[in-house]
């Protein structure tokens, strides 16, 4: 049996007055969101979707998890609009969530945003996600050089989240890991100042625990303009567990999460 072991950490950043970003790990599921909006809530939106995928996985943990991250982002986006409609205040929150789940076989990855996935595998940093931002975009069209992406001004203008949009899917996919792989989730407060090569010597240097903590500091170190959230694990071989995982971040409060009681197992008719 497969399974993950992890760590998090995330930090409100030196520049936000608070902090919107929500994480969730566990032995089956690690996540990250990143919540957008700033006054129209996006901890509501990054608490409340943090709490709707971790529900749902923890409800269905025998299920193909391709279908169960499929349909617990469904139900995100169910709720974040639930919650619009509560409260007009409210319009426009958004949330990016990337996360990657297994039931013990096999894995999945689920992506919407610009949150980042990797795979760290024998000394090679792997992203396996694409960011959903206009920049990204501009680049697939060969309109942007890829290395004026970091400095330009829409470098954060996204164009895929969960944002009460029920015809907004995420990109789902099967996720080949093997023992040993290190899966890390970071959201942009990390990987906007933080490069690539630099994350990888830190997790070549680092076991799990001290990584996440280096990486933090580095990118407090480099301005801490955003707000910084990191989920790492290693994928082991192991008995299934009970742990019930770890919340982090807005999804701590639970004024923040919309109707925590429409959430309850698996899908009925």
């Amino acid at each position: 049996m497969l399974r993950l072991s992890g760590t998090g950490v995330t930090h409100s950043g030196l520049v936000r007055p608070h902090n919107e970003d929500a994480a969730f790990y566990s032995p089956d599921l690690l996540l990250v969101a990143d919540g957008v909006g700033g006054g129209a809530a996006g901890e509501v939106a990054s608490a409340t979707t943090t709490y709707v995928v971790s529900a749902t996985a923890m409800a269905r943990r025998e299920e193909d998890p391709t279908l169960v991250l499929t349909d617990a982002v469904s139900r995100a986006q169910e709720q974040v609009r639930a919650g619009v409609l509560s409260d007009p205040d409210r319009e426009g929150m958004a949330t990016t969530l990337t996360a990657v789940l297994t039931n013990g076989e096999r894995f999945a990855l689920a992506h919407l945003g610009d949150s980042r996935g990797y795979v760290h595998r024998d000394g090679e940093l792997i992203r396996i996600t694409r960011d959903h931002t206009l920049v990204a975009q501009l680049v697939d069209e060969g309109r942007l050089d890829e290395q004026d992406v970091p400095e330009h001004p829409w470098r954060n203008v996204v164009t895929r989240s969960v944002n009460g949009d029920p015809d907004r899917h995420a990109d789902v996919l099967p996720l080949a890991l093997r023992v040993d792989d290190r899966v890390l989730l970071a959201s942009d407060g990390l990987t906007d100042l933080v490069d690539e090569d630099q994350i990888a010597t830190v997790l070549e240097r680092h076991g799990d625990d001290d990584a996440v903590e280096v990486l933090l500091d580095a990118a407090l170190a480099a301005g801490g303009r955003d707000n910084v959230t990191i989920v790492l694990a290693t994928v082991i071989v192991g008995p299934r567990v009970s742990a019930d995982g770890h919340l982090l971040g807005a999804v701590l409060d639970p004024d923040n999460v919309v109707d925590a009681a429409a959430v309850r197992g698996a899908r009925t008719a």
